[in-house]
């Protein structure tokens, strides 16, 4: 629990750091290739999460590119510090996220007025900028908590003897078969996840209207750059830093994938890759089992989102937390209820146990985008729909989805696209018949086996970079549609 803490405490506070730094000089100042540099966390995101930690085995273990090879270090960066790094790199991009939202609303015309009262730039971040940006700062922070606190892949494979909560309830399930140890961690896990979640939530509202610089009146969301020369230096320094770092990552998945003998064996090979045939039912099962689950996921949160926001039925307040707690349940606790909940009646047909995995663990984010979808509709043409004579769900299904499209679309690529990588929600409900690329993954790494378990992550990342593709596709496809229809509110 000591470990769990400090972990979560150093790595939430360094991401939420190097997030806002880093959305900071993308958002802020006019540093050469912002543009790149700001997909590159994007891009990280959407990799499975578990390949940063492969990838960082790679780079900075014994054998590593980087340790071993270019500084001729003969160390182990397994256990604290090693997680650290390997957490920072994997969750920094969703703080940058957040709080590149919340910088590119601030009104600049404050800073401007700042500014010709004659405040340096350093007061301007400090007394204008930086208390503006605390909703997407302490927003992050909570979100990146939760994360951190559940998080499998990372700490299995780089933490070595640092031993945390979210390995240990998996350790006392399959090493030591103590199933009520491992629920009781499981609930001790869970009691700080459900704080943050609700804290959160208090947090975001109370900041809401304190920090709002959005009035009625339009202002100008372009910022100019006036960052002195010192700074832009050491933000494009910093920047191009952690971006080397990700890209070194996604290079280092790429050529174990064919060398024969990582750091030892650099030899050209394609054997690592002829080797997935063996994996294409592993591969099988991610994809179809998380396309289920996804369609699944978006369905629930569209229909939980429709009677929670637009309509007046009982308990609508109970729906919305029912609908969001999920993402504050660690994985790893909701994949041994299931498990412990199926052993209890006797329900053994895994497929089952794992789409429904999947559909609880991601819908909390298609439900937020589904909401917020749903908000840009007026009420209005509810109101005309009910009013000739149709029930609620005859205007969810023939108003309000119809014209969602977009939200709806992004809500299924983001749950299909975490559900192809997931870990720590399935690990527990795995079979023999049922296996799935994600715990292949790790089970490779843990033999030793790296040129394998890097070509199963290459065609892992491949294959969710291809959905991203087509994703992309069909929203350009949607958004010429929408030009042609002359329908506005989509954006």
């Amino acid at each position: 629990m000591k470990n769990t803490l400090l972990e979560c405490l150093a790595s939430t506070s360094l991401s939420v750091f190097v997030g806002y730094i880093f959305a900071y000089a993308v958002v802020k100042t006019n540093i050469p290739g912002k543009k790149i540099f700001s997909l590159i966390p994007i891009i990280h995101l959407i990799t499975p999460p578990f390949v940063g930690g492969l990838a960082f085995i790679l780079l900075f273990g014994r054998q590593g590119f980087i340790t071993h090879k270019l500084l001729g270090l003969n160390i182990s960066l397994y256990g604290f510090w090693g997680l650290l790094i390997a957490q920072v790199l994997c969750f920094f991009p969703m703080a940058y996220l957040i709080c590149a939202q919340v910088l590119r609303g601030i009104n600049t015309d404050l800073e401007q007025a700042a500014r010709s009262l004659g405040a340096s730039e350093a007061k301007i971040f400090f007394t204008v900028t930086l208390p503006l940006s605390w909703p997407g700062i302490l927003s992050s922070f909570l979100f990146i908590a939760v994360s951190v606190l559940s998080d499998f892949g990372n700490p299995l494979i780089i933490g070595g003897r640092f031993r945390v909560l979210a390995v240990e309830i998996y350790t006392q399930l399959t090493g030591w078969l103590n199933v009520g140890t491992s629920a009781v961690l499981g609930i001790i896990l869970l009691v700080p996840s459900v704080i943050l979640f609700f804290l959160q939530n208090r947090l975001n509202k109370k900041l809401e209207n304190k920090t709002a610089t959005i009035s009625g009146k339009g202002f100008n969301r372009d910022s100019q750059c006036y960052s002195s020369i010192a700074a832009k230096v050491f933000l494009f320094i910093f920047v191009l830093f952690i971006s080397l770092l990700i890209l070194a990552q996604v290079a280092a998945i790429f050529a174990g994938s064919f060398q024969k003998l990582w750091g030892i064996n650099t030899e050209f090979t394609l054997k690592h890759i002829r080797s997935m045939v063996d994996y294409t039912k592993h591969l099988r099962n991610s994809v179809m089992f998380a396309l289920i689950a996804a369609v699944l996921s978006t369905l629930i949160a569209s229909v939980s989102s429709y009677l929670v926001h637009r309509t007046d039925v009982p308990f609508r307040k109970t729906i919305d937390v029912i609908a969001q707690i999920p993402s504050a349940i660690p994985g790893s606790l909701l994949g041994l209820a299931l498990s412990i909940a199926a052993n209890k009646i006797h329900f053994k047909y895994s497929p089952v146990l794992i789409v429904v995995a999947m559909t609880v663990a991601f819908m909390p984010f298609a439900y937020r985008v589904i909401s917020n979808t749903y908000a840009q509709i007026s009420l209005t043409l509810d109101n005309g729909a009910r009013s000739l004579g149709a029930n609620q769900m005859t205007v969810l299904k023939t108003v309000i989805m119809p014209m969602s499209k977009s939200g709806l679309f992004s809500g299924f690529v983001y749950d299909f696209i975490r559900g192809v990588g997931t870990l720590s929600a399935v690990i527990f409900l795995v079979s023999f018949n049922t296996p799935l690329a994600s715990i292949q993954l790790i089970n490779l790494a843990e033999q030793g086996s790296w040129g394998k378990s890097a070509a199963l992550a290459l065609v892992l990342t491949a294959i969710t970079f291809a959905i991203l593709g087509i994703a992309l596709l069909i929203n350009t496809i949607f958004n010429k549609r929408r030009k042609i229809d002359g329908i506005s509110f989509f954006r």
